[in-house]
């Protein structure tokens, strides 16, 4: 991976993700809601977040059911 943070030891395959990675350490958080005051460092947190706005849970348990906002939920419940 060509692309290293200076700040931690991070690297990145494009110039791109770099960029918004480091976003995370100035605290530059430029994707706001719309709904309310929240925002966001990355564009997936205000997409995870406006699920919260929207009651929208895509990730169903195969085995129960059950649906989750975000991916990593469903993963930590199917464990």
């Amino acid at each position: 991976k060509p692309y290293q943070c200076s700040q931690c030891p991070k690297s990145f395959k494009s110039k791109p993700e770099l960029t918004q990675h480091f976003q995370s350490h100035s605290g530059e958080k430029p994707y706001q809601c719309s709904q309310c005051p929240k925002s966001f460092t990355y564009s997936s947190g205000l997409v995870q977040h406006w699920r919260t706005h929207t009651g929208e849970r895509p990730y169903d348990c195969s085995q129960c059911g059950r649906c989750f906002r975000d991916n990593s939920t469903l993963v930590r419940h199917q464990q």
